[in-house]
């Protein structure tokens, strides 16, 4: 049974439940996410204008969320495709029939792996990161196996302003090396950052379509790379630690509930988010029950 799409009590207007086209929608939160009623993404695959009300939505509520998405791989792949290219995965394989699109099967003979739940942003290991994501669930626990997701523009708007100001202009490294490579074999971690050297980005990026500023540093940060100027830095503590500690202080902005969605999966259940505006964060606590997960990763542009 669908949830009432009455006005939330007190809630600002922006958040409360309304209609586009032929999308019902309810908001979330306050600040990111929303359930979308009255849609199936196999039509939004093959219909333009269903499509562009779906893409809207998504600038607008960063992530967006359905129910009871009995599609066809074929149609996941078709529907993500009209975002732009789909991505490989260089550590997770992708489905043999549809390429780009990645099995994320957690099952009963699988050692528990914890990747995915830290506060990160989908392969900003990559010159060019993910622009977003499908995701559905295949199989679900019984409980557990939540997953979040952090409004990154909301994160950067809500800083104080002379923290804005400081960062402004920093760049940081972003490494696969440090996280995925970190439990391979040492000639097989080498090869790994042969073929994906350590991005450069901007700690604060603008959103390509609105143009929102954005905070930019997750779990594959490494370090920022252009912070060592006599502006910055009068004694040798003000760049070690003082630039490791506000970073810190910078990736912790995501553990901020005001910034979060919790999402509850259940099979055919799918989430669809802008991975240029947002973190997310898969909560591993169902081990040793199963988990299965499909994703197709979107091709992005360079951050500026």
């Amino acid at each position: 049974m669908e949830k009432s799409l009455a006005p939330l009590e007190g809630a600002p207007a922006s958040v409360r439940a309304h209609s586009r086209g032929s999308i019902r929608v309810e908001p979330l939160t306050c600040t990111i996410g929303a359930e979308l009623f009255g849609v199936h993404l196999g039509d939004a695959s093959r219909d333009d204008s269903l499509f562009a009300e779906i893409r809207a939505l998504l600038l607008q509520y960063k992530v967006l969320f359905l129910r009871d998405q009995d599609i066809t791989r074929a149609e996941h792949v078709a529907f993500a495709e009209r975002f732009g290219p789909l991505e490989d995965h260089p550590v997770a394989g992708s489905d043999p029939e549809h390429p780009g699109l990645v099995r994320i099967y957690k099952d009963l003979d699988s050692a528990p792996e914890h990747y995915e739940n830290a506060l990160h942003t989908d392969g900003t290991w990559r010159e060019n990161p993910s622009m977003g994501a499908v995701l559905r669930c295949v199989e679900s626990p019984p409980v557990g196996g939540d997953t979040m997701w952090i409004n990154m523009a909301e994160a950067h708007r809500r800083l104080p302003e002379h923290i804005k100001t400081q960062i402004q202009g920093l760049r940081a490294r972003h490494s696969i090396e440090a996280t995925f490579g970190a439990v391979m074999p040492q000639d097989a971690r080498h090869a790994l950052k042969a073929r994906f050297p350590d991005a450069e980005h901007p700690v604060v990026r603008t959103h390509p379509e609105t143009g929102e500023q954005i905070l930019f540093v997750n779990a594959f940060t490494t370090h920022f790379v252009n912070y060592h100027t006599p502006e910055n830095v009068r004694f040798g503590q003000d760049y070690a630690p003082g630039a490791g500690l506000l970073l810190n202080h910078l990736i912790s902005q995501a553990a901020i509930p005001e910034y979060q969605v919790r999402w509850r999966w259940t099979p055919n259940s799918v989430a669809i988010w802008d991975n240029r505006s947002t973190q997310h964060y898969a909560v591993q606590d169902y081990w040793p029950a199963v988990r299965r997960m499909e994703r197709a990763g979107i091709v992005g542009d360079r951050p500026f």
